[in-house]
């Protein structure tokens, strides 16, 4: 390693360090990430061109702290997210994100040409060329996405998302539902990225809705839906099953998504002198509609789609008005045989969908004794989140 090189180096990130201090504090947050992300360049930059190995990061480390004491974030782990930061969004690729988000907010929702721009980005992210320091001008970072969520979101996006489409997917879903980083981790571990935008799911949407509806309505629902706060007894039914929904109806809420507001379960209606009950029951903000959703405890058989359908005529009878829009359906299903979904769909007028959902199997009773108690487990987390405090403290701390 040239001492000189070095030394240019340095002083070139001292300056960055400074100028980043004096930044205003309301773009505190975008200031910081651009403050990474040009000293992860000029770690880049500098390993290429002078063949420097990983020991620059621990000698940088130990530089900025001495030359810094009273600020934070300097760690070798730290340098290291910023080297993969830069590394993961050269200018090209964050201008080919604000491309596709200002596409998508002139969008009402997104539409399926839209998903194909993140597949495709997705798949082409890493075969972007590294772009020179000097073509990678501030404001083009600024004026990014990346530049609008935390450092702590970032990590958890570098450490469990590998592809670019996906990454800029979740950001603007953080942004739009006011994600915090540990409801993005849960998401990302559950495939929420998969299940709502990747997967192939069976509805009549296309044949029952208004095109400004089709892509959206499409969009919003996921197949398999997760429910792993539900504990499955050994013969779980559809009442318990609605029973544990109710009762953890914000975790319910928020994997359906935003938009749904709960209006009631087993919902009584009295037709032709004979009493009906609604499993569960939505109205959504944005589609401007009731939402019928029916659970099943089995694989999904072609009776129910017409069970729900009379559902749908019912709700549309005694509680749609005018302002509304028809009626959907959600059949929720322990299993589907997809091809005997889509024939059971064909013939009917109402919107309806069909998806999978998955949950939390019981433990056996010849496991339970060999498995510590609640509260034994409950000390044993609590001391884990002391870990993870005390290590993020000490090397992911921030400016």
């Amino acid at each position: 390693m040239s001492y000189q090189n070095y030394k240019e180096l340095f002083t070139e990130i001292k300056i960055k360090v400074r100028e980043a201090q004096l930044k205003s504090v309301m773009a505190a947050n975008s200031q910081m990430l651009l403050l990474y992300w040009q000293m992860g360049q000029y770690i880049l930059q500098n390993q290429q061109a002078e063949g420097w190995g990983a020991k620059i990061i621990n000698k940088l480390s130990v530089d900025l702290k001495k030359e810094f004491p009273s600020l934070k974030g300097f760690s070798p782990r730290n340098l290291l997210y910023m080297k993969q930061f830069a590394e993961a969004y050269p200018v090209f690729l964050l201008q080919q994100f604000s491309q596709i988000e200002k596409e998508l907010t002139g969008m009402k929702s997104i539409s399926q040409q839209a998903v194909a721009k993140l597949l495709h980005l997705e798949n082409a992210g890493h075969a972007i060329a590294q772009q020179p320091v000097a073509q990678l001008p501030e404001q083009v970072f600024l004026q990014s996405i990346v530049a609008r969520i935390s450092w702590s979101h970032h990590v958890i996006l570098k450490d469990k998302v590998q592809n670019s489409g996906q990454r800029l997917w979740y950001m603007l879903h953080a942004i739009e539902h006011g994600i915090s980083r540990n409801v993005l981790a849960m998401q990302i571990e559950s495939g929420l990225f998969e299940r709502q935008v990747k997967a192939k799911k069976i509805n009549n949407f296309q044949r029952t809705l208004p095109a400004a509806q089709t892509d959206f309505a499409n969009y919003l629902f996921k197949d398999p839906y997760i429910f792993d706060f539900v504990q499955a007894k050994e013969k779980a039914d559809e009442r318990n099953i609605e029973e544990q929904l109710a009762t953890h109806i914000t975790k319910f809420l928020l994997e359906l998504g935003q938009g749904f507001a709960f209006l009631g379960r087993h919902v009584h209606f009295e037709i032709g002198n004979t009493d009906f009950f609604v499993d569960l029951l939505f109205y959504h903000t944005r589609l401007h509609a009731y939402v019928v959703v029916e659970l099943k405890a089995r694989p999904f058989k072609p009776g129910d789609a017409g069970q729900l359908n009379f559902y749908l005529n019912v709700v549309n009878d005694k509680l749609k008005i005018a302002e509304d829009r028809d009626t959907i359906g959600l059949l929720l299903c322990k299993g589907k045989n997809e091809v005997l979904a889509e024939y059971a769909l064909k013939g009917y007028s109402h919107p309806i969908g069909v998806s999978d959902y998955q949950i939390s199997k019981a433990i056996p009773e010849v496991l339970k004794s060999s498995l510590p108690n609640i509260s034994d487990l409950e000390n044993e987390l609590l001391k884990e989140e002391d870990r993870l405090r005390s290590e993020t403290n000490k090397d992911d701390e921030q400016l």
